[in-house]
């Protein structure tokens, strides 16, 4: 079997010059993705600039920095071959599931959960490297396995292990919001590799029986924000609070908003986390629904060059990777939005590159680093073993 040694368009004459490899592949990377990237990230810092009343500190001069140095990552992660991210994607996790456990072990304490790991001049939160780490680990799994094989039950503990152990330790935090997206996530994995719709609904079946006592395992807080979600006016200057000045702001925004920093409810300091989880709420306040609609067809397209990505895949662990990495980024886009407007409890889900946040933005790109990777390897044909390749 004839073994890949670069993409199948490059020249002969340029396969030994490590320089003219780099920008073949750089040529191959899908830049009009990039520009979209580029796009919704710069509402981010328009946004944070915003939120900062019409400044760049404290939040978007640190939020430029961040994605200036996530965007030599996310190309750096393109251009390498998409054999090496295979073949470490177990250490990947693994690196992952430590993390946790330091984050157990000795986690620094924020707005009263233990979620962050604190090295002094770099603060982490491991929970958004698992969001990773567990779709790069399923895709290398799934890959190895035989279609036959995915429907055995036997063949499903492996994955069922890799899933439940790092939702467990993000529980402990406690951080419910992120366990659920990251099982969702996992989900996703299962049904994409091939797994038989009934054994969705078997787990759906024993999960709802199983919700009175998940119920009475549930912190306080959680359960308020539950039962806040259910009737907000209950406690409008407690519980329901955040969720009632979301609306109030998203309403007073009407067709065509307020106008850049021009947002009473944000710039009154009605408007709780307004340059993290409730972001869309101040965009759509300052630019409307038109603002709003925009913003969320620019992840649609963005979501749309995802999946044709995964499609145009030629082997299984592209496919499987770019796809999961692409639904990952739709329940985050969908959990934040729906969270702000009312339609699901309040859960800390941050808007992919808008939200301010560190961790969340290195790991929103290190995924569309991979996703651009598969793009690049898109001919390269993978065997269930990682050193079986041709083109």
């Amino acid at each position: 079997m004839k073994k890949y040694s670069g993409h199948s368009s490059m020249k002969r004459t340029s396969l030994g010059n490590p320089e003219m490899r780099l920008v073949e592949k750089l040529g191959q990377i899908n830049w009009t993705m990039v520009l979209l990237i580029l796009a919704v990230a710069f509402i981010g810092f328009a946004m944070l600039y915003s939120a900062a009343k019409a400044s760049f500190d404290p939040w978007a001069s640190r939020q430029i920095l961040r994605f200036v140095i996530g965007l030599f990552l996310m190309f750096a992660i393109a251009i390498m071959d998409i054999r090496f991210w295979m073949r470490h994607a177990y250490l990947f996790y693994g690196t992952g599931l430590v993390l946790l456990v330091a984050v157990e072990v000795a986690g620094s304490i924020g707005m009263g959960a233990q979620r962050w790991l604190d090295f002094g001049v770099l603060r982490i939160q491991p929970s958004e490297i698992m969001k990773i780490a567990i779709i790069m680990a399923l895709a290398r799994y799934f890959h190895t396995l035989a279609i036959e094989d995915v429907g055995r039950p036997l063949y499903l503990l492996v994955p069922l292990f890799i899933t439940l152990a790092p939702v467990v330790l993000v529980l402990r935090q406690p951080d419910l919001g992120t366990a659920v997206m990251i099982v969702l996530g996992a989900g996703a994995m299962f049904f994409i590799a091939g797994v038989r719709v009934w054994k969705f609904v078997v787990v759906l079946v024993l999960g709802l029986a199983s919700v009175p006592v998940i119920w009475n395992f549930l912190h306080s807080y959680q359960r308020n924000r539950i039962l806040t979600f259910l009737n907000p006016e209950s406690d409008p200057l407690g519980a329901g609070y955040h969720i009632l000045q979301s609306k109030i702001a998203f309403g007073s925004g009407s067709v065509f908003g307020k106008g850049f920093i021009n947002g009473s409810q944000s710039h009154l300091e009605f408007l709780p986390e307004r340059h993290t989880d409730f972001i869309f709420t101040m965009l759509a306040e300052e630019f409307g629904l038109v603002g709003g609609v925009m913003v969320l067809l620019l992840y649609s397209v963005l979501l749309m060059y995802g999946l044709a990505i995964a499609l145009r895949s030629r082997n299984q662990f592209g496919r499987l990777l770019a796809m999961g990495l692409t639904t990952n980024l739709f329940l985050y886009v969908f959990a934040n939005v729906a969270m702000v407007m009312g339609v699901i409890p309040v859960v800390g889900v941050p808007l992919p590159l808008i939200s301010y946040g560190g961790t969340a933005m290195f790991s929103v790109l290190v995924g569309f680093g991979l996703i651009l990777n598969v793009y690049v390897h898109k001919d390269l044909r993978i065997g269930r073993h990682w050193s079986e390749s041709s083109v």
